[in-house]
């Protein structure tokens, strides 16, 4: 299969690097600096600079990955009718994406810039006839969750899209003690790296109160850090910034 990716972006430059081992991949931008980048870093790939002049889509499976504010401006500048739109943009709700571009079909997925590492958790709706198109392609750069409702899309997006950014925040935030206990910052990353792997196996096999409950033993240390963890409502801060990266997305989708 043949993917055509608009836009240039973080996410855009993520999923491109996560695809072009299996696919076939052809990059559409209005950058033609970040073009150029992109050819001289992949040179099989075709890339084309999206101009005024119609870009015809007929026909392509599209991945879109621009910012939400530009659909606009760039659908002005394709013309013809897509096989199927895999869009990215967030809180942008499948009927906008129908007002703007035309398609067969329709997808909307939020992956995640692990996506350059094949490590992706990619959330995805949309039309059902092309469902497990949608969920070969996203699971080649990761895991896949396929929800019923665009709703439920936006809160996986405020937790899987956004998730990257709130732990990476944690991450700096336990380094950072590990330097002010006195330990090398060079060594508190590497620590905190393998953590992280650490964490996400266990939690694949367990419920997070359970690790909680076996790390945790009577008078212990973890205890006296999840006693200032609460104390701090750490865990009240994680579930608002969910809520308000849910609050934000659903406000991009009633624009």
């Amino acid at each position: 299969m043949k993917l055509t990716l608009i836009g240039n972006g973080n996410m855009a430059q993520a999923l491109l690097r996560g695809l072009v081992k299996d696919y076939e991949i052809e990059v559409i931008s209005r950058d033609e600096k970040k073009l150029s980048q992109i050819k001289q870093e992949y040179p099989e790939i075709s890339v084309k600079r999206l101009n005024e002049n119609n870009e015809n889509i007929e026909g392509k499976n599209i991945l879109f990955c621009v910012k939400p504010y530009a659909l606009e401006s760039v659908s002005l500048r394709l013309s013809g009718k897509a096989n199927t739109i895999y869009s990215v943009l967030a809180g942008t709700k499948i009927d906008t994406l129908k007002k703007h571009l035309s398609a067969n079909h329709y997808i909307r997925t939020m992956p995640n810039i692990a996506a350059s590492y094949n490590a992706s958790m990619t959330s995805i709706t949309g039309d059902k006839e092309v469902k497990n198109d949608a969920i070969e392609i996203f699971s080649k750069i990761g895991d896949t969750l396929w929800v019923n409702t665009e709703n439920e899309l936006d809160i996986a997006t405020a937790i899987a899209g956004s998730g990257p950014a709130y732990l990476a925040i944690i991450a700096e935030a336990l380094a950072d003690g590990g330097v002010k206990a006195g330990l090398e910052r060079s060594h508190c990353m590497k620590l905190v790296a393998g953590l992280f792997t650490s964490a996400a196996y266990l939690l694949k096999h367990n419920h997070p109160a359970l690790i909680k409950d076996q790390v945790t033993s009577p008078g212990g240390t973890t205890a006296a850090g999840l006693a200032a963890l609460e104390e701090n409502k750490v865990r009240d801060a994680m579930i608002k910034a969910v809520e308000a990266a849910y609050q934000k997305a659903y406000e991009l989708g009633q624009k």
